[in-house]
């Protein structure tokens, strides 16, 4: 998963096909639970392009897509926001994979 340093970064990140952008933070223990599963999540959807975006770093960001809890994920399409999965609660692996399945349909239609 590559990392999105600045704003103009993120702005081009979203404006290609299907891209998955997952807001976190160094100090959120919930985002270091879903860590180490998101390589396999990745390799399993390789249809997708993978980001991070720190939220400390990319607050303006996050400010205006209302990510609020972390971590949290939303996948774009031509720089359109398609899907999110957006809470305060710790992620699992399964509902990780739903939301990508659920984005893949928003896609198809």
């Amino acid at each position: 998963m590559e990392n999105i340093e600045e704003r103009t970064e993120f702005e081009d990140v979203i404006s290609q096909d299907r891209t998955v952008v997952m807001f976190s933070a160094d100090w959120c223990p919930d985002c270091r639970v879903i860590e180490p599963v998101l390589p396999e999540i990745e390799k399993e959807n390789n249809d997708f392009a993978f980001y991070h975006a720190d939220r400390d770093r990319l607050i303006d960001v996050c400010q205006e897509y209302d990510v609020f809890g972390i971590p949290s994920f939303i996948a774009f399409h031509r720089g359109i926001e398609i899907h999110r999965f957006v809470s305060k609660t710790k992620k699992t692996p399964d509902e990780v994979q739903q939301f990508l399945n659920e984005t893949k349909i928003h896609l198809d239609q």
